[in-house]
């Protein structure tokens, strides 16, 4: 990336541009770090599964789709629900379990829920919204609507006959779907060389005939200009395409996780390609960045998670009147 070729006012959008990506990824990271304190207050309850490290794949991803496609996504989709556009305060109230959140307190960490924005979960059940993500394509394509339907899924995912059969029909039946498997390297607490006989995931989708390739998941730079260019494929008809996102998490898989697969050292040799920090020195590199700047977008970050905080805090819960409502409807 140059700015020497750049007229003057493709600089000012670039930078801007820059100042957002950076927004988000740091939107992201602290409020992660805010509801792991919350949990460990008890103002958050459940299972929690935190998507520190790996804030530039949604961030990215996000930058490369339409709010006409679909987002479909795991339990660890804090990160996409906020890339998405969804208010902090929706997603925050969620967590609590509150009735003001995304899907009424009633989802909670692991079901964030926003039609409106066209985002279809949060599923618990590893592989689950695959499935999900053929029938909204098919959708698209029996209705002849020029949308993609964006599946992110963990690499856990690929030891999943969801997987296979998803692949599969998607390919068959030429459907508008761009599977992102956000590779972290461990399913849980498994080491992918110990679950899987071909670690380059992408090659597993190829062999269904689709596009598919291998993505350097802590830039969000590669992962915006190559979610972009599958997406743009997808909707003019090419069929499936298939992104490996090759990421990690600094936290444990989740708060229940005692994390003894893993060493200490192999986190921090990770961290040295933390995607906010090698984003930021990219940014100064370029002259894009200052530390004035920085710190207003910190601040701007704080204040949004502040506001959901408050938002939460202050939210009602659901009245026990309405407990059976939408679980049951008699004959």
């Amino acid at each position: 990336m140059s700015l020497e070729s750049h007229p003057p006012h493709e600089h000012a959008l670039e930078l801007a541009h820059a100042h957002e990506l950076l927004r988000q990824m740091l939107l992201i990271r602290h409020f992660e770090e805010k509801a792991a304190e919350l949990y460990s207050a008890g103002k958050i309850r459940g299972f929690l599964h935190l998507y520190i490290g790996e804030e530039a794949v949604a961030v990215g991803a996000m930058q490369g789709l339409t709010g006409e496609d679909a987002i479909v996504t795991t339990y660890r989709e804090h990160g996409h629900a906020l890339a998405r556009g969804m208010p902090a305060g929706a997603v925050m109230a969620e967590m609590y379990g509150k009735a003001n959140g995304c899907s009424r307190g009633r989802g909670g960490s692991m079901h964030m829920f926003d039609a409106a924005r066209r985002f279809y979960g949060g599923y618990a059940i590893v592989a689950g919204g695959l499935p999900i993500a053929i029938g909204l394509a098919l959708a698209d394509k029996m209705q002849s609507r020029r949308r993609v339907t964006a599946c992110f899924f963990g690499d856990g995912a690929v030891a999943e006959g969801e997987f296979h059969e998803s692949m599969n029909l998607a390919a068959l039946w030429h459907l508008p779907v761009l599977f992102l498997c956000e590779n972290n390297l461990y399913a849980m607490g498994t080491a992918l060389e110990r679950s899987e006989s071909e670690t380059d995931l992408h090659a597993k989708a190829a062999s269904y005939r689709m596009q598919s390739e291998a993505v350097d998941g802590m830039d969000v730079y590669e992962v915006e200009e190559a979610v972009g260019r599958a997406a743009q494929a997808v909707r003019r008809g090419d069929g499936p395409y298939f992104l490996e996102l090759r990421t990690y998490r600094y936290r444990a898989h989740s708060t229940a996780d005692p994390e003894l697969y893993r060493t200490k050292d192999e986190v921090a040799e990770w961290k040295k390609r933390d995607p906010i920090a090698t984003f930021d020195a990219r940014l100064r590199d370029l002259g894009l960045l200052t530390d004035e700047q920085l710190q207003s977008i910190e601040k701007d970050a704080w204040n949004e998670i502040g506001w959901a905080v408050d938002d939460a805090e202050k939210g009602p819960w659901e009245p026990v009147e309405d407990l059976a409502k939408d679980v049951y409807t008699p004959p």
